[in-house]
This record gives structure tokens, sequence and C-alpha cells, in this order.
């Protein structure tokens, strides 16, 4: 089924959203948005972790993605990145990373041997004409990371990257430790990036959040609960965003808990058999697993997920600066306005359909998930309440109130090539927008027999212009 542990996660600060703007691979979903594409969620392994995996199929360990630079568009979109370092000694490792974009050294390369061809006097550039591009600084960008483990059920994880183009470091520290039925995570990250639902990336200079998490019981009840502080102003990464920053990014202290219910029935399901894991031939019995465990199974069901979260601002700021006045005053905003305690509740149902057992070499699986999510129960009644009393107000963010469809379609290209096709649509009232496309994100996986359920993913969003090559292992 679709991932739908996606609701909840979403409703906190540590959802990974895929992103190519940082050498760890992932940015941070905004609280409060609508739930974002299970395409676009980022992968459990560390980065440093998939360059290691990822790179021994590529020429030399370099795997390329498309990353657009909002600093220096003479950079391109283009980039190359490669795990440069990486030794252990023990569950101790030191990673580091690095990212090239050639662009740029290739077009000032070019262009001093033209100049040097056109001028009067014909002569070959100097080697030091050519070697000061390659050494410029904003070609380049580097991370560097270690993993520490400390106890057999508790690990940190540091890092620290620059970038070339863009001034200071972003450092991170992930401690993690798991008790038998909860994982209590700390995260920390000065700045923090932050991606909304329109695509647009907002650094956080601080960004701090305790969470402890249950695992979904047999009652399919899970909770977890957490406190989270944003410190400093926000601020867009791309500087001719002239909106207002998200509410949930202000400085503050956040207190917030949730819990879900999740409950799936199959309609119908052709289990896996002996027959389908040994094959006989004139040559013998020979043993085919499934290319993924969890494709397995031709299968309709449907699953939903329903519940709820409430929490307060502990400490915090509900407006920002005005920069036109000129005079560093503060002024409310509408749009920033957030309530010191809220509640609310959400819900997704999801059905799915598959056809094949993804094990031959052609047409064995195809697979639709149609799912719809409610990200806020109480906008999304408002929302109806304006429909029934044909008001006219218009109410200040329609983002929460309209529920989202999210399709995914996978097919089968030829033995563990899948194409995967992501859509998000707004359902809006028919007399108004209807169903619009949100977003979009297609891929092409390479599913490894060896790791069960696991596959390497290479996705494009056209929407952000973003795409990159990732190892995700039990994610579906």
């Amino acid at each position: 089924m679709a991932n739908l542990r996606t609701a909840m996660d979403a409703l906190f600060w540590d959802l990974d959203i895929a992103s190519t703007q940082n050498l760890d691979g992932c940015a941070k979903a905004i609280p409060g948005d609508p739930f974002p594409l299970d395409a676009s969620r980022a992968g459990k392994a560390l980065r440093v972790q998939q360059l290691s995996f990822v790179g021994n199929g590529f020429p030399l360990g370099i795997i390329p993605s498309i990353s657009p630079t909002p600093f220096q568009k003479d950079l391109g979109s283009f980039s190359l990145q490669s795990l440069l370092l990486r030794p252990s000694f023990g569950d101790w490792w030191l990673g580091l990373a690095g990212q090239m974009r050639p662009n740029k050294l290739l077009s000032n390369i070019k262009r001093e041997i033209f100049s040097a061809f056109t001028a009067d006097e014909t002569e070959i550039p100097s080697v030091k004409n050519v070697t000061r591009h390659v050494f410029d600084q904003s070609l380049y960008a580097l991370a560097l990371c270690t993993h520490i483990p400390i106890t057999s059920n508790s690990s940190l994880y540091l890092s620290s990257e620059g970038h070339g183009e863009r001034k200071g470091c972003r450092n991170k520290l992930l401690l993690f430790h798991k008790l038998p039925y909860h994982d209590i995570t700390l995260n920390a990250a000065w700045p923090e990036l932050f991606i909304d639902s329109k695509g647009r990336y907002w650094n956080v200079p601080e960004s701090i959040s305790l969470d402890c998490s249950s695992i979904i019981s047999d009652s399919g009840l899970r909770y977890r609960f957490g406190v989270h502080k944003n410190g400093g102003k926000p601020q867009a990464v791309v500087n001719s965003i002239d909106s207002d920053p998200p509410a949930a990014l202000l400085p503050g202290v956040c207190a917030k808990a949730a819990f879900s219910v999740q409950k799936s029935k199959d309609l119908w399901r052709q289990e896996e058999t002996d027959n389908d894991l040994i094959i006989k031939t004139e040559r013998g019995k020979f043993w085919r697993p499934a290319y993924d465990v969890r494709l397995k199974e031709p299968h309709a069901s449907i699953s939903t997920i329903v519940g709820g979260t409430f929490g307060a601002w502990l400490h915090g700021e509900d407006k920002i600066s005005n920069p036109a006045s000129g005079d560093g005053d503060s002024i409310p905003s509408s749009s920033k306005k957030r309530s010191p305690v809220f509640a609310d509740l959400f819900g997704s149902l999801c059905y799915t359909f598959q056809h094949g057992k993804f094990r031959k070499p052609y047409g064995d699986m195809t697979r639709v998930d149609a799912r719809l999510d409610i990200s806020s129960a109480s906008a999304f009644a408002k929302n109806i309440s304006r429909v029934f009393s044909h008001s006219s107000i218009a109410h200040q963010d329609n983002s929460a109130s309209l529920p989202r469809l999210s399709l995914i379609f996978q097919q089968q290209v030829a033995g563990p090539i899948v194409f995967r096709a992501d859509t998000k649509c707004v359902v809006d009232s028919p007399w108004k927008n209807g169903l619009q496309i949100e977003d979009f994100i297609y891929s092409l996986s390479y599913s490894l027999r060896l790791l069960r359920s696991g596959k390497v993913v290479a996705w494009y969003s056209p929407k952000r212009k973003e795409g990159m090559i990732e190892l995700r292992v039990y994610e579906f």
C-alpha cells in the first residue's frame, strides 16, 4: 500500500524529503503543509552509505544528479557526487563526500581557448590560466560526517558541509536511541533546510527537536510526542520570493503529540506458494523469489489511517519584522498568526490493486495506489460550511482545507526495472478549480533481489527541476 505513515510524520519536524540542495540528500518538510508525495520521501540510509553502495555501479564511483543552484546560475544544474574517503574502525566510520558542478568549468575553459585563438596574436592559453578555473571554489562542495556507536542501542551522527558558492557551513547532529517499543531521536541543525508544499526552500538558523515514537502495535495504534525549537528568522533560499515565511518556522518552542490508528483489509489476495518460489526446468529445480518481497503477491486492498494531533507553543513569536518600515518595527501578519494551543484530526484512505507477482522478466507487475488525504479536519470542515452557506468570504489559507488525491502507478519494464509515476491532485469543488495537479514525480527503480526489498531509484521532479539517484531499503 502507499505509505500511510506519511500522514503522521508530516505533522512533525523530522520528515525528510529527498533533495539535491544538500550533500546529505534531504530537507525537512514543514509541519502543517499538505502531505508530500510518497516518492519525495528521502531514503532512510545515510547519503554517505548510499554513495558507497550505489557508486559501485558507476564509473569511478561518480554519481550524477540534477541540482539547480539559486545562487549562481552559471554553475548550471548538472552536478557530480562521489564518496572520496570512508575509513572505518569497527562500527565507527568517517566519511568525506564531494560534489562538483562541471558546467561552469567547461564554459570558462572553452571561453579561454576561444578568446586566445581569436585574438590578434594567436597563442595557446597558459596552464596557469586554465588551472585558475579548475581551482574555482564555487564549483565544489564537501561534506564531512561520522557515525559513532555509543551503545548497542544508541548511536551519534555528526556532519558538516560547505558549498563554495554559499557562505557558511551547514552542521547537523543526530542522536538515536532504540528502546524495546519506542525510538528516541534528537535532531539538531544550524541552519536547517526546509521545503514547503510549493517546492520553495527556507533556511532556519537553528532547529532542534527531541522526539519519541512508538512502534506500530498489533491493533494498529501508533503515537509519538516531542519538543521542537526554532531559533532565528527563517530566510527564503531564493531572494526573489516575496512571500512571508511559514508560521511553523518562526522562532519558538513547541510541544506536540499525535496518535494514529491504521487498519488494512484485503479484498482478495493470491498468496505465495512453493510453486512460485521453485520452478522446474530441464536442467533441474531453481529458486525464483520475487524481485521485491513487498510486491510478491497480487491483491486488492483497502487501508486507512485516522489520527489526531495536539500541542502548544510554549514560547515564540507570531509576528515578523516589516522591512518596508526601515525602523525595525514588527507588525503582526495575518498569515503568520498561530494559536498558542492547537488540536486537529487527520486521515487517509487508500485503495491498492496489483496484478502480477514480479518474478518473470516481462509483464509480471502492474500496480495502482489511490490515496485520499485530509491533513486538517477542522480546515476541511470550515471549507465545507462555506460551501453550504454560500459564503463569499475568502479564507486566508486554503492549503490545508482541501483534500489531496495521490495516485501512484508502477509498471515493470524489464526484469527488476520498474517505472513509477506519483501524482498529487488538489480536490476542489467542481464549480471552482475542480481537480488540479499539484505535484508530479516520475522515477525508474532497479530492485535488488539480494536485499529482499531494496532498490536503487533514479527520480526527477519537474516542479523543483531536481533529480537524483538514491538507495532505498524496505521503503514502500
